[in-house]
């Protein structure tokens, strides 16, 4: 059944044995890791949310690239105890040959065993590189989004079979996909430079017909960025602030204190209600597999990843990556972390 699996699609993870019997030595399989985090996970039943046909490269920066039978679990995210409490909460991807389709109707509540093992159960040197006499402060990580590059090759964003797949694997509905497309155009159109006013001016006239947000593409006006600490914890409610608001705060690359805002993806939660999911204090550096630590940490939300629908050649990418949030572009509503308490 490898490479028909679908969005939708229940699943069980195999057995921890099984799949080691498919890794080589590296624990890899045609240069994808399995990680501890994954081990937990064997034996359980999950729906698919998205084939992983294609990725974004953030390690080599180079855009969409191409991966071979795998795809994205509905829910099933790095929690990094494998990889030094990581907290980017990446979603993993998962070889086709490391899952077995379900087909006798069972849910994925209807299943789920405990697993006996821990991600103890993998060598260390398959999740942590350490050079020879180095110190802690020199380790470095090996996971499969720093990995990346060496499982996926380049794809094009004008490579058309991407877009039948995104739509016949059930990852894209034709909605999205035709929101997705007239977006691409017009980014495109403007990005020439030719009748950039009468363009922009249109796209924004039938964006107020249907309720929906203005062009995103402008800059910050700042040199220096401001700073606010709000001192939010995992479960409060907030309101993301207007765009306008926002970019006030950003600087002419749209950072804050070095934290960049997509322009195009994370404005579409502008003026939206959302939970705080996390403070995140650490994540892996992907290029290079070290840990760093924020000075100041930013927030995530419940529920808002990327999206992929205005991402720059690489539309519809699956990989649902969190977003980063500076606290001033939040604003605290009422209410306790159990949801109760004022809300707009």
């Amino acid at each position: 059944m490898t490479g028909r699996l679908r969005a939708g699609d229940v699943v069980e993870v195999r057995s921890l044995e099984e799949i080691l019997a498919t890794l080589d030595s590296n624990g890899t399989l045609e240069a994808m890791p399995f990680m501890p985090e994954m081990v937990k996970f064997c034996g359980k039943r999950f729906r698919v949310a998205k084939r992983a046909h294609k990725t974004c490269n953030t390690v080599d920066n180079t855009g969409g690239a191409k991966v071979r039978e795998a795809v994205h679990l509905e829910d099933v995210r790095c929690d990094g105890a494998g990889h030094g409490g990581c907290q980017a909460s990446c979603l993993m991807f998962w070889k086709e040959a490391w899952l077995k389709p379900v087909r006798d109707g069972a849910r994925p509540a209807e299943s789920q065993p405990e697993t006996s093992h821990s991600p103890h159960a993998l060598p260390e040197e398959w999740s942590v590189r350490v050079s020879p006499g180095s110190n802690l402060d020199q380790v470095r990580y090996r996971c499969q989004i720093t990995e990346i590059s060496n499982f996926t090759t380049q794809l094009f964003w004008w490579d058309i079979r991407q877009y039948i797949e995104d739509i016949t694997s059930g990852n894209v509905g034709l909605g999205q996909f035709l929101r997705g497309v007239r977006f691409s155009i017009f980014r495109a159109i403007v990005s020439s430079g030719h009748g950039f006013r009468m363009v922009r001016a249109t796209y924004n006239w039938f964006q107020r017909l249907r309720g929906g947000s203005s062009f995103p593409f402008v800059t910050g006006p700042l040199k220096k960025t401001p700073h606010q600490e709000l001192h939010l914890k995992p479960g409060e409610w907030i309101r993301v602030k207007s765009f306008d608001e926002i970019v006030a705060t950003l600087d002419v690359k749209n950072k804050n204190r070095g934290l960049g805002f997509d322009t195009s993806e994370m404005r579409l939660h502008c003026k939206k209600e959302f939970r705080v999911k996390a403070r995140v204090s650490r994540i892996i550096k992907e290029q290079t597999g070290e840990m760093m630590e924020f000075q100041n940490p930013c927030i995530t939300l419940e529920g808002v990843y990327c999206t992929g629908e205005t991402t720059n050649v690489r539309l519809f990418c699956p990989r649902a990556i969190t977003p980063y949030w500076r606290e001033i572009w939040l604003e605290r509503l009422g209410g306790d972390e159990s949801g109760n308490g004022t809300r707009a």
